[in-house]
């Protein structure tokens, strides 16, 4: 045989390029490989590419520089499956960086990933491809997108993945998209709570993690919480919570039984399967701060529903709720507070808590943490509001100082529940004469001037209940309480309004505060207030009612009217009516003025300090004229002096009797030192009505004659009885003007006046019957006109079985036919008749 002979290799075609294998060390030059038209190179710079960025994020800044992004989209849609699946291993990666993510939201891209997670695509493209949108679905616009291109669908389809990052990424995805409501909405739609469910059973605990985390979430709703309990959701919960191992996903797993006790139904599931107590105890047992804490929000949200209160009850919640009370963890602490206040609304509650809970509570208003202050202040609210045995086991505990001392603290809804508290102690008498010696009503001065309306409430409401007392009301008032009450009334919050005024009205009760508030201008501005439909409540109305009832004169001067239980007392006067908003000067103001033509001032005063009272009125001169005393003792005292003027000439005895007026003169007029307190003029004359009237009239046991005899001893003081035809005769004017100039003053005592008419006379007559209970009311009119309204009883009812009408009401005659009756039936036509 020959040898055989070598044959040599066929040239290429000299149309094709010869193979050129390049080595490249710059990403940029990767980068330009992306436009190649090959699939290999496509393929082998992809896999560059993902190597690269996977090194760090500045890699992945870099390649979004170069301008890598963009080609890379295209590479989404190639149709070589390697170039398809490399391109999206790279979107996995490079989407948690945010230029990024924002860059491929402006280039719409979500379409081409989502197409990733079609079944027929290999597990890895699945991976990446959840992975990105993972990435991207932590933001609200790439949640918006995820959804309006349907991903939803495919990503619940994948948490049946057998690969463990696939159901990772698509869960993490779905939870980042639950926290939108029209997400969560469709996942019920979807059925996906069986399949988030069965996560649960995962080997890896991220995954549990990431269900428990979504689950937490879709449970807020109803319906997801009703399909939870139909597919056993609830008995995965309980045995995750039984299993030590499985420590990490307890607090997780709370969080969603919270969600599932606030349904009735799955509530009532938990208790009949033993989960109830198992909770509770686990809650009470642990060591674990945030699982305790956590249960404890699972309490309180359920207990908000009346039915779920009452089987926590039947379970006894409230004694693992005084337990966690006694943790070391603050947010425990905080929990079980709020979780007690939401079971306060059952009265078997607070009932238990009156005995175990009440003082533990109290330790927590003295803690170093103000938030554990303001949880446990609020427990206490909730505790005492509507239960007086509450709030008397708060008071025994000395629980009222720690109350105290939270009024000045920073937190506004601590500050509003103390106050809380410390109203509903001094709803209780006992109790609130106890509050004093705390100084209570100084400690609300910051909270009365705080800018937080609630507490502004609170603080109002508080005043009201405390400031029942005398003690309370002048502590109040001195340390200058009254200004900021005053304040709230100019509120343009309704209910610090309504409860300002409630306040102003209890502290109306006395005197000297109802002055005060008057000077501070509280009637000014409850006046203005009830002019307002919309501002005005019955409190306001009260309140204001209430001033005036304190301050009669200023009230006959605004309403021209005071009621039978409108007593007049010395001090009292008439300046005439008064259009709202205008001051009324105060009396000593009045006294100290000028006579002048204005309307004069009549005043009610039959005390005097330093004038005594007389036993009698025997030898009474009738006629006896202004500056001269006529009670029986400065009768007597006159009598001396006069006797030892005789032999005097008569010049010189008319100068005695002038000095003597003009002594006299100060002493009725209040005046004197001017470091002496200041007195109203004393009216002599009128304190001798008042002696008289005691003892004539009052013993009378007949109501009618009563006032007719009294109406005839007004009238006969105040010039006799009158005839219409000569009334303009009658020159009670010329009288008026003598008494001013005598008095230096426009200011004349009612008894000094000897020629009276209506006003005169019917304020004369209030002021006597007030004296003796005999009850009328004072009515002004117009043009100079006053009468007096009395309720009599028909005479021909009395003694009948039954019940009785109305009384009936009559006008007082003091002027035409002194003591006579006239039934008002019609009163405009009744008072013409009379007037």
């Amino acid at each position: 045989m020959g040898k055989k002979v070598k044959k040599e290799a066929e040239p290429p075609p000299k149309d094709v390029f010869d193979p050129l294998t390049i080595e490249s060390k710059k990403a940029a030059t990767v980068v330009l490989m992306l436009n190649s038209p090959e699939e290999e190179i496509l393929a082998k710079a992809c896999e560059a590419i993902y190597r690269f960025a996977l090194k760090g994020e500045e890699n992945k800044a870099t390649l979004l520089e170069l301008g890598a992004v963009e080609p890379l989209t295209k590479l989404l849609t190639h149709e070589d499956k390697i170039v398809r699946r490399n391109a999206t291993m790279i979107f996995g990666i490079l989407a948690s960086n945010n230029d990024v993510k924002k860059l491929l939201r402006e280039l719409d891209v979500m379409n081409s990933i989502i197409a990733q997670l079609a079944p027929e695509e290999e597990v890895v493209i699945h991976e990446f491809a959840s992975l990105c949108l993972a990435n991207m679905s932590a933001e609200y616009t790439s949640k918006v997108q995820i959804l309006e291109h349907g991903g939803l669908e495919p990503l619940v389809r994948l948490l049946a993945s057998p690969d463990p990052d696939v159901k990772k990424n698509s869960v993490e995805c779905i939870y980042n998209l639950t926290q939108d409501f029209q997400c969560r909405a469709a996942l019920q739609e979807l059925n996906a709570i069986p399949p988030i469910l069965d996560l649960l059973k995962s080997e890896y605990p991220v995954i549990q993690l990431l269900a428990l985390k979504t689950l937490g979430i879709i449970t807020n709703d109803k319906e997801a919480r009703t399909t939870l309990r139909d597919n056993q959701g609830v008995d995965h919960l309980i045995k995750i919570l039984e299993t030590k191992e499985l420590n990490d996903l307890h607090i997780e797993a709370l969080s969603v039984i919270a969600n599932c006790l606030e349904d009735m139904d799955t509530l009532v599931l938990i208790q009949q399967t033993g989960g109830l107590k198992k909770l509770l105890s686990f809650a009470e047992n642990s060591t674990i701060p945030d699982i305790q804490k956590n249960a404890a929000k699972a309490i309180t949200k359920a207990a908000y529903d009346p039915e779920n209160r009452k089987l926590f009850h039947e379970q006894e919640v409230e004694k693992c709720l005084v337990a966690l009370l006694g943790s070391e963890n603050d947010g425990t602490k905080i929990a079980a507070s709020q979780a007690i206040s939401a079971m306060c609304e059952n009265t078997g509650s607070k009932e238990f808590f009156n005995n175990q809970g009440i003082p533990q509570l109290i330790l927590l208003l003295k803690s170093d943490s103000e938030e554990v202050r303001e949880a446990a202040s609020l427990a206490l609210a909730n505790l005492t509001t509507c239960h007086p045995a509450n709030a008397k086991a708060i008071a025994e505990a000395d629980g009222v100082d720690p109350l105290v001392n939270i009024l000045s603290s920073r937190r506004d809804g601590a500050v509003a529940n103390a106050a809380t508290v410390l109203a509903n102690v001094a709803m209780q008498e006992p109790l609130r004469t106890g509050l004093q010696s705390h100084g209570v009503s100084s400690a609300l001065l910051g909270p009365l001037r705080s800018a937080n309306t609630v507490v502004q409430s609170k603080a109002a409401l508080t005043v009201a209940a405390t400031a029942c007392d005398v003690e309370a009301r002048t502590e109040l008032r001195n340390s200058g309480g009254l200004e900021p009450l005053v304040e709230l009334l100019r509120s343009k919050h309704d209910e610090v309004r309504r409860h300002a005024s409630w306040a102003v009205m209890v502290c109306a009760s006395d005197e000297l505060t109802a002055v005060e508030l008057c000077k501070l201008g509280a009637l000014d501005i409850l006046e203005e207030v009830n002019l307002s439909v919309s501002r005005k409540n019955k409190f306001s109305e009260a309140a204001y009612n209430k001033l005036l009832n304190n301050n009669l004169s200023l009230k006959y001067s605004l309403t021209g009217y005071l009621s039978s239980s409108n007593i007049i007392s010395d001090g009292f006067y008439d300046y005439g009516r008064i259009n709202p908003g205008t001051k009324l000067l105060p009396l000593k103001d009045l006294c100290l003025q000028e006579p002048s033509d204005q309307r004069a001032v009549l005043l009610v005063n039959s005390k005097s300090s330093d004038v005594s009272p007389p036993p009698s009125t025997e030898g009474k001169s009738s006629d006896v004229g202004y500056g001269r005393s006529i009670s029986s003792s400065s009768s007597f005292r006159r009598a001396s002096k006069e006797k030892t003027k005789k032999g005097r000439g008569r010049k010189e005895e008319e100068k005695v009797k002038e000095e003597e007026e003009v002594s006299t003169l100060p002493k009725l007029m209040g005046e004197g030192s001017p470091e002496k307190e200041w007195y109203p003029p004393f009216d002599p004359d009128f304190h001798v009505y008042v002696y008289e009237v005691t003892k004539s009239i009052f013993p009378i046991t007949n109501i009618k004659e009563q006032i007719e005899v009294l109406a005839r001893y007004v009238a006969e003081k105040m010039g006799g009885k009158m005839s219409k035809e000569k009334l303009h005769n009658f020159s009670w004017e010329l009288h008026i003007s003598e008494l001013k100039f005598q008095l230096k003053s426009n200011v004349v005592p009612i008894g000094q006046i000897k020629k009276g008419i209506f006003y005169h006379r019917a304020l004369l007559f209030k002021a006597l019957a007030d004296q003796i209970g005999i009850g009328c009311s004072l009515v002004r009119g117009e043009y100079g006109r006053a009468w007096n309204e009395v309720q009599l009883m028909n005479e021909s009812r009395k003694g009948l079985i039954g019940a009785l009408p109305p009384p009936e009401v009559y006008i007082v005659d003091l002027m035409f036919h002194p003591g006579g009756l006239m039934k008002l039936r019609s009163r405009e036509a009744d008072l013409y008749r009379y007037l």
